[in-house]
Order: structure tokens, then sequence, then C-alpha cells
């Protein structure tokens, strides 16, 4: 977000390759030295960029792990240092990469949780670790820590690092099953009686660890809620449907939502890559229908709008671009409450009509500190906002589910209840 936004690409130049996002990067001098035939080049910058980042973070995690192995066993050689460095870098790799390895389905599971479980417990031994040595440095630089005392200082530290890296993850993991329900009542900008319940789902991650086990709980909540309408704001998969592992199950679970105007759903930036056909197979047997770029009346009562994802990985399930926002909003206008589901907020600005927009991807940040640049990134990352009086009402969600880490510290998985109010209700 924050690369597109200082050096945005120009029109119709490819983004993405593979599973990979090429478009994570903080600046790049190729797009200066070849501001036109730069794709290729970019791309292959941007992976030399991405590995070395990654590869340098967990040579300092190893450095730091080994250094404290000697403290306990002095006899250990360098070998130990760079075996855990790959073992580390191994973990995150697999794990991304498992979907692409020709093993069995229980083995990429296995890959699957183990490389998101460490995706989380690497992010909170890296911000410790480097928590403890700013500690020890200030100490050297202040005189208050001799140098004689670092050795044990550092075993002191990385041991403090380890202890509470375990124990944020563990606390993340059990946090993350907890499901909790935001509420929000928002008057109508188009005239209409009475009040619309309207359920927001967002960032269910199908496919990611845990994500089927959440599955139950969430479609009792949702029902719990009685909705007159369930809006899904994307990223409903983790773009893999081979990742689901029990799909018949979990499709027979999500036709229980209950709505007497439907089950409606936008795409995301994960609904999308090669597994899209069975995807679209998967809404089917769930009853739930996909708005991409086109609008349906529900029930006579309000027109929903279902926007296409500004950033696919990969085809997007039907195929659709995303087109101007007020070119569509004019195509769809009439006399009935309009909702948009637009799963990515970076554009919320751009409705100017309208009632209500639904959105998510953000996950709110979904761990600690990621809130933090979250509330940067974004005009809204999360909750209720509103540009001015003439402008639509804004909703974005932390989702239901989790992405990467099945974690969640300073954040909540949650299902949104909105009353939208008529004029009489919202005297």
């Amino acid at each position: 977000e924050i690369y597109n936004r200082i050096l945005p690409y120009p029109p119709g130049l490819s983004t993405r390759v593979g599973i990979f996002k090429a478009d994570v990067l903080w600046y790049d001098p190729l797009r200066i030295l070849f501001p036109r035939g730069i794709g290729a080049l970019r791309i292959m910058f941007g992976f030399f960029l991405f590995f070395t980042l990654l590869g340098g973070l967990n040579a300092y995690i190893a450095l730091r792990l080994w250094q404290w192995l000697r403290c306990l066993r002095p006899g250990l050689g360098p070998g130990w240092g760079v075996g855990l460095f790959v073992f580390l870098l191994g973990l995150l790799m697999l794990g991304f990469l498992r979907s692409r390895l020709p093993v069995g389905p229980g083995v990429k599971y296995a890959l699957n949780v183990t490389g998101s479980v460490w995706m989380g417990v690497f992010i909170y031994l890296l911000l410790f670790l480097l928590a403890g040595d700013a500690l020890l440095l200030s100490g050297r630089l202040l005189r208050l820590i001799p140098a004689e005392a670092m050795p044990r200082g550092r075993l002191v530290a990385v041991s403090a690092a380890l202890v509470l890296a375990v124990l944020v993850s563990v606390g993340g993991v059990l946090h993350g099953r907890r499901l909790s329900i935001a509420r929000y009542d928002v008057p109508a900008v188009t005239p209409m009686e009475g009040e619309l319940r309207i359920v927001l789902l967002t960032d269910l991650h199908l496919g990611a660890v845990g994500s089927e086990a959440r599955l139950p709980g969430i479609v009792d909540q949702v029902n719990a809620l009685e909705p007159d309408v369930i809006c899904i704001a994307g990223d409903f998969f983790d773009n893999d449907m081979a990742a689901v592992r029990r799909p018949d199950t979990d499709a027979a679970l999500l036709r229980q939502l209950r709505a007497p105007l439907g089950v409606y759903m936008c795409p995301g930036n994960h609904d999308a890559g090669a597994s899209r056909s069975r995807m679209l197979d998967f809404l089917g047997r769930c009853g739930i229908t996909l708005l991409a770029e086109e609008a349906a009346e529900a029930g006579g009562r309000l027109t929903l709008v279902g926007r296409a994802d500004r950033s696919p990985i990969g085809l997007q399930l039907t195929g659709h671009t995303r087109g101007d926002t007020r070119e569509l909003m004019e195509r769809v206008a009439g006399t009935l409450p309009t909702v948009v589901m637009d799963h990515n907020p970076a554009g919320v600005d751009d409705y100017d009509v309208g009632d209500l927009i639904l959105c998510g991807h953000t996950h709110k940040g979904q761990i600690f500190p990621g809130n933090l640049f979250t509330r940067r990134l974004y005009t809204v990352d999360y909750g209720h906002y509103r540009r001015d009086e003439a402008a639509p009402h804004v909703i974005v969600s932390s989702g239901a589910g989790t992405w990467g880490m099945p974690m969640r510290v300073g954040t909540n998985c949650e299902v949104v209840l909105i009353r939208l109010l008529g004029q009489s209700e919202n005297k």
C-alpha cells in the first residue's frame, strides 16, 4: 500500500506474479531508470529485496539464538548458527510455497500450520530481540552495564525474548479463536421506512489455519443476529481452494445462513488465482450471490453493489476488472437505499453517493503493532467513517478470520451488525 502510493504503476502494467505481491517495496529506482518497460525488471528487483530482507531478519534471529545457545553450551560452533538460519528461513518459505510443492494434502496442511504459527512467533521474537538489544546498547552507552556483564545480559535478554514471544503468540492464538460482535446504527441517506438489519462478514480466509474450525461459530452468531441481508465484503477464500480441507461440510454449514433478502459477496484480493473455477462452484453450493462491478436489487428494499478488488492476487473470480467508481454509481442509481461492498477501503473517498460502503481487508493490523501501520495507511482502517454530511457512511470490519498467523493481538475476529435506519426509526 505504501509503495503503490509513492510510485503507482502506469495504467495497464501488471503488478502481480504467481502468489507473490510485487508491489510491497518502499522504493524502486528501476521505475526512474526504466519508466516504460520495467515490468519484469521491477519484479526481479522486488524478489531480490524481499528475499534479502527476509534472509537478513532470519540471520539476525539465528545469530542471537546461536549466541544464546553458546552461553548454555560453549562448545557449539558456527555450524549451529548456519543450521538455525536455514531452519528458520525454511519454516517461513515452506509455509509460503506449500501449495506448489509436490506433496500430499496432509503434508501441505502440516507445513501451513507450522509456517503460519512460526510467522507470528517470528514477528514477536524479532521485536523482543530488538528491544533487548536496544536496552543493552543503551546500558553500555550510559555506562550502566560493564563490558564483562554483556554476555550474561545477552543471555537474559534472549531468554526473556523467547519467553515473551511464546506467551504473546499463545495468547494471540487463543484470542484469535474468539468471535466478537460489533454493532452500528447508521441513518440511511436515501429516504426509507423502518430499518434494515445488515450483517457484514469479511476476511474469513477459508483455507487458512483455523478458518474451518471458526465456521460453525460464525454461522451460529450470524443467524442469532436475525439479519435481513448478509454481505460478505471479500477475502472469503485464501487464494487456494485446495487448502479447504472439508469443502462439503463447509458448504453445508454456509447454506444454513439465514437472511430473507439473501447472502451476497464481492471479491477480495485473495478471492482469485488458479482454483477460481472451484471457488465459483463452491459459492454456488453455498447459495452465495457474487457481485463484481454489478448490482442486484434485494427484495425491493435495497440495491446491493459489489466491487471488483483493486489489487487481486491472480485472476479474479469473475474475471472482471475494476471500473470507475463514479460511473458505476451513476449506472446503479435509483430510489432504493444503496449498499456497496468494496473489500479494500483505500478508495472510500471516491464515493459521493450511496448510503453505506462496507469494507474489510485491513484486519485492523491483526496483531500489534500492525494496527499502527494500518491507521497511517488508510483514511479509515476500522469502524465508522463519513467524509461529510453529503457522503455515504463507511463501515470497515477487522474481519471474522485471520490471514497467515492464526492469531489476534490487540484486535478481534468479529461479525458486524448494522442497523440501517429510516427516517421514522432515526428520530
